[in-house]
């Protein structure tokens, strides 16, 4: 009888101690270890001059590099915000800034102010609509306008399953749900 109490003993305590991992794993100070807020100066001092809600810029950041300076797609998108080099040097003409080699664009300032401005240009051009905004950051605006245009998609949330392309519907679920994330946190 006593081996037989024992051994309910151990998946009870385990069960326990999964509930208590479980619940830790909920607070806000774990949930910033997996949501940290990092180049947070340059990302509020760039999104309020462009009105951009700095943490749409940093659930950006956080789903397009993890953070990660240095990085470089396959397709060639460079730094923190992951910027194409000739969406980068349509945005450096737009600002009047000068050409960017690529060590610039990867420049964590530069690439925050790249990508913080183009998420304001399309708050503006698809009149602050933050799913298709989301959408067109990953897709082009291009490719997104034609999809509204010919009803493919609605723009909604509820009906990103219409989105053609599947990396841009993920890239949309994972930018969400990290917005969301840091409003919780962050707001």
């Amino acid at each position: 009888m006593a081996d037989s109490v024992r051994w309910l003993r151990l998946p009870v305590i385990c069960a326990l101690t999964v509930l208590l991992l479980l619940a830790i794993m909920q607070t806000p100070r774990y949930l910033r270890h997996i949501y940290p807020y990092h180049h947070r100066q340059l990302v509020e001092l760039y999104a309020w001059q462009y009105g951009v809600d700095p943490l749409l810029v940093v659930a950006v950041m956080h789903t397009e590099s993890r953070f990660q300076a240095d990085a470089v797609s396959l397709k060639g998108a460079l730094g923190l915000m992951q910027v194409m080099p000739e969406t980068a040097q349509w945005i450096a003409r737009q600002q009047g800034m000068e050409i960017l080699r690529q060590e610039e664009i990867l420049d964590p300032e530069i690439n925050i102010r790249l990508g913080t401005w183009y998420l304001a240009y399309l708050l503006e051009k698809f009149s602050g609509r933050v799913d298709v905004v989301i959408a067109a950051y990953n897709a082009g605006p291009g490719q997104v306008a034609a999809w509204l245009a010919d009803k493919t998609w609605s723009g909604r949330y509820a009906d990103r399953q219409r989105i053609p392309f599947s990396e841009t519907r993920q890239f949309l679920v994972k930018v969400r749900k990290a917005y969301t994330k840091y409003q919780q946190l962050y707001r």
